[in-house]
């Protein structure tokens, strides 16, 4: 016999066990509440059938005649009892136990079929007991005379079919409330399962198990952030790689994200307050790019899923590869400029005129050494040094003149150089950017230690930035520029003020002295102290 299979899916799991149990309580329900009424309705029957002994045995009619053993008297006052009061029997015995009287005449004269001393010795008893006419409630009680003298007893019995009559009654009523309420925790029941069905997608309840496991494992082992918020902007849930990249709290999970981030850009993308798709935005020297979904069955109000990908090191790579693609047009600007030379020295020589064709050599080679000569002798650092070199050649072949100040000058002793690269790096291509579309103009670089303080300076002949514009230029996403398609735009500024500021400096935005702008950086303990680079 092939035995019936346990339903898979979870709603059928829920509505048939949920069946099961209503039906069990119901049934136990009924069974604990029959229990106790059954006995309630005994001992009911038992103090009525008490009742009508006492008053049987107070008329003194009755009494006499067991007194005198008068069987007629006895019979026809017992029979008048009963059937006024509706008992099984109403027996009426002497002292000896012998019955007086008797529903059935032909009983009378016997013995009764129970014990009558307890109540031929003074005391009422209250029992169920099966005699002569069946199973009954019994009362009995001592009959006396007027002197208080027992002469015999009185026994009442209710029969246990009327007992069982009303305990029918009682039973039907029960059914029916019992009934309505299985009815009631049925439907309930459905509801639920059917509502369930529609939030668990009528899977199976072995797959939610399987799902649950492959979801912690690919969301703790993809190398991309997401983040779960639900209605009200609460993160649900965080994988290890969104707590790195977001620096988010062990105890993230239930709080607001706009109470463990703080405010910005990234915030209000993930609060949903700045939509759009792959958002850019920064976290401490990290670039992110975000998207945000709203949950399908969230609404638009609802929660949504967060993913992030980091961008650092991509980002790091456009840059250089932007260089690259600079230097690339510098070195065949100059190529071209090299030839013209050449066919300018060909000339000079075929001409004859050797000794202005030896000082045009000379006067060309020299420039350009000349300039990266005195980068180096103020500059003493040797990647900043480098930097400063390639930029003014890739701003001469823009248009744009690289200049430094006079007075500038930095030590061989930056802490950290790949910081300072890239803070000095990022503000010269903006000024850069800012005056080549304009065909021309100068940026000045400035460069200054106080003990182990760098002060820089990055100033530009251009437009500059109108006052209400100077905060809003560090925020992630801000900028003038239009977007290249490689790479979105305005995270510079963003990353140089958070590697300023996360260094314990500031950076101030100005108007500078070439009518421009002018960016003003202050980097404590950016340098080595002068005793400590003699040693």
């Amino acid at each position: 016999m092939k035995l019936p299979r346990w339903p898979r899916r979870v709603f059928a799991q829920l509505l048939l066990s949920q069946t099961v149990v209503t039906v069990g309580v119901t049934t136990v329900t009924a069974g604990l509440f029959l229990a106790p009424v059954s006995s309630e309705l005994d001992h009911d029957a038992m103090q009525r059938a008490l009742s009508i002994a006492q008053a049987t045995a107070t008329d003194e009619t009755i009494a006499r005649a067991a007194a005198a053993r008068d069987v007629v008297t006895a019979q026809r006052n017992a029979e008048q009892i009963r059937l006024a009061t509706g008992a099984s029997f109403v027996v009426v015995t002497d002292l000896d136990g012998i019955r007086l009287s008797h529903t059935d005449p032909g009983r009378i004269g016997h013995r009764v079929s129970t014990d009558p001393e307890p109540a031929l010795s003074g005391r009422s008893v209250t029992a169920i007991q099966q005699g002569t006419l069946g199973r009954t409630a019994r009362g009995k009680v001592p009959l006396r005379m007027a002197d208080g003298r027992i002469v015999g007893e009185v026994s009442v019995g209710i029969s246990d079919d009327s007992i069982r009559r009303r305990l029918l009654k009682m039973l039907t009523g029960i059914l029916l409330c019992a009934g309505a309420g299985l009815a009631a925790g049925t439907v309930a029941t459905l509801a639920l399962a059917r509502r369930l069905k529609r939030r668990t997608h009528n899977i199976a309840l072995a797959d939610i198990s399987a799902l649950l496991v492959e979801r912690e494992a690919m969301l703790h082992g993809i190398r991309e952030g997401m983040v779960a918020l639900d209605e009200r902007g609460r993160i649900r849930l965080a994988n290890d790689e969104a707590v790195r990249l977001l620096g988010l709290p062990e105890d993230c999970t239930g709080r607001p994200i706009a109470e463990v981030l703080p405010p910005g850009r990234l915030t209000d993308v993930l609060t949903g307050r700045i939509t759009g798709t792959d958002l850019p935005a920064v976290r401490d020297d990290r670039v992110l790019v975000v998207n945000r979904m709203a949950t399908a069955s969230a609404g638009p109000e609802g929660g949504a899923v967060v993913t992030l990908r980091d961008r650092t090191e991509l980002e790091s790579l456009v840059r250089e590869l932007d260089t690259t693609r600079s230097l690339t047009e510098a070195l065949r600007a100059q190529d071209h400029e090299h030839a013209n030379r050449m066919h300018t020295l060909l000339g000079l020589l075929e001409l004859g005129r050797h000794e202005q064709a030896v000082a045009f050599i000379s006067e060309q080679s020299g420039s350009h050494a000349v300039v990266a000569a005195k980068i180096a002798e103020q500059v003493q650092d040797p990647h900043v040094a480098a930097l400063l070199a390639g930029k003014t050649a890739v701003a001469g072949e823009r248009g744009v003149r690289l200049v430094l100040a006079p007075a500038a000058h930095l030590p061989d002793a930056v802490v950290d150089a790949r910081a300072l690269v890239t803070v000095l790096g990022n503000l010269v291509d903006n000024a850069v950017d800012a005056l080549a579309p304009a065909g021309g103009g100068q940026v000045e670089v400035t460069l200054a230690a106080a003990g182990s303080t760098l002060l820089l300076q990055v100033a530009d002949s251009g437009p500059g930035v109108p006052e209400e514009l100077r905060e809003q230029v560090f925020e992630d996403g801000w900028t003038s520029k239009e977007a290249p398609a490689h790479r979105p735009r305005g995270l510079g500024l963003a990353m140089v003020r958070r590697l300023v500021e996360r260094t314990g400096g500031r950076i101030v935005l100005d108007s500078g002295p070439l009518g421009g702008a002018r960016f003003t950086v202050e980097l404590p303990e950016a340098l080595l102290t002068t005793q400590l680079v003699e040693a």
